[in-house]
């Protein structure tokens, strides 16, 4: 016996289907529209769907690239349409649907696509990243999705100018077309050879702050974007730095300008602030169904604790955030006290190593013999180094370790 739950907006056909099914000793659920079956789909898990198309509030089309997008396409979908064309077909199919049924639907062609679908293993079902097509309620999402596609269908390679916050990874990521292989340039630490393009033909490059590409890397970059159309690749680059002060930096300034001839200004963390909470409950619900995780719920309390932190290290840093809380707590809900926790700013090595309390005099005394006490270990004990390091003049710094209490170590080194 399989969970199947059957999605259509007529009461008529989700009777009948549920009648069949149910008397094939299936347990089915049923939702009249996307709403119902998001939740339905969460709370229940089940093994098919039958999903219309031709939905009031969302399609079927765009629930299922929801569903993808969030990594929530772990069970096998029947699309189902009475205006069903070869396109629709197709498009669903590339996106992860397992059949396509015609309305009205024959008795034996329902059972057979059923049978089909169900013995379809989990493992078979296409697994893709999180993207902006999982965030279909996010106004501020959807608009940045469209922009970028927009951008992206009269131009291969795009360069996102980002801020504090990026989101530069799951902008690339809504751009790479499923099953497609995705290069992240950063981390490609040798000459880029024809055969790497090749093996990545039909997907995504990527570098997520070109500031930090070292000259090897620019030089894979400016490779690689020669063939974009020879091995049908997309490229997608960012930085919080203009054209002219990546070369003013050293960065190759013709590799600049021309990535900068398709760009696109995309807002970071830091502007969408309000749309925190629902990145990490997608982040959550994505890590969960991949089994990263154990199944764990974000509190609303939580939920307002991330939105109101920084996030300078943007998306990777709060997936990373996710990820530790759903690891480390020990209940289902993650509560707030749980996020204050592990993202509470510490007390840097120099504050818990010094008593703040005393006069300003002797307070500055210690924070003195700290550091050159550090600085001397550094340097093993070289002065000369030392006194490069710390700017001061060689007796000056003798008599300063003197008056501290340091010993250097070594007694033939005076000045």
């Amino acid at each position: 016996m399989a969970k199947i739950l059957v999605v259509d907006d007529e009461a008529g056909i989700r009777e009948l289907l549920s009648e069949i099914l149910r008397d094939e000793g299936h347990d089915v659920q049923l939702a009249e529209h996307a709403a119902a079956a998001r939740a339905a789909r969460s709370a229940a898990r089940p093994d098919l769907v039958l999903l219309d198309i031709w939905m009031p509030d969302t399609d079927g089309i765009t629930l299922l690239k929801e569903w993808s997008a969030a990594g929530q396409l772990n069970m096998p979908v029947v699309m189902m349409s009475g205006h069903g064309t070869i396109d629709t077909a197709v498009e669903a199919t590339r996106i992860g649907a397992q059949d396509f049924l015609e309305k009205p639907i024959a008795l034996q062609k329902l059972l057979a696509a059923v049978k089909r679908a169900l013995q379809k293993s989990v493992s078979t079902v296409r697994r893709s990243e999180l993207n902006l097509a999982a965030f279909a309620r996010s106004g501020p999402l959807r608009d940045l999705k469209k922009r970028l596609d927009q951008v992206s269908a009269k131009s291969r390679a795009l360069m996102l100018k980002t801020g504090p916050g990026s989101l530069a990874e799951l902008c690339a990521r809504s751009l790479q077309a499923p099953g497609k292989a995705w290069l992240d340039l950063a981390h490609h630490g040798q000459p880029l050879a024809l055969d790497a393009l090749e093996q990545a033909a039909g997907g995504m490059l990527f570098a997520a702050e070109l500031a930090a590409l070292s000259r090897l890397q620019q030089k894979n970059l400016a490779f690689a974007l020669d063939r974009l159309e020879k091995f049908d690749l997309r490229l997608v680059v960012a930085s919080a730095q203009s054209a002219a002060e990546l070369a003013a930096s050293g960065f190759d300034e013709a590799l600049a300008r021309r990535l900068a001839e398709a760009s696109l200004g995309a807002p970071g963390l830091t502007e969408l602030k309000d749309e925190v909470p629902e990145i990490a409950a997608q982040i959550l619900t994505h890590l969960v169904e991949a089994g990263e995780v154990p199944l764990r719920r974000l509190s609303t309390a939580a939920l307002n604790a991330l939105r109101n932190q920084a996030w300078a290290g943007g998306y990777a840093e709060l997936r990373n955030a996710v990820r530790s809380l759903a690891l480390g707590v020990l209940e289902e809900e993650i509560a707030a006290e749980e996020v204050f926790r592990l993202l509470a700013p510490q007390p840097s090595a120099v504050a818990q190593a010094l008593p703040l309390d005393l006069p300003l005099r002797e307070a500055r005394e210690a924070f003195e013999r700290v550091y050159f006490e550090h600085h001397l270990q550094l340097e093993n004990g070289n002065m000369t180094r030392l006194a490069e390091k710390t700017g001061l003049e060689r007796t000056h710094l003798y008599r300063k370790l003197k008056a501290l209490g340091i010993s250097t170590g070594k007694k033939g080194d005076e000045p």
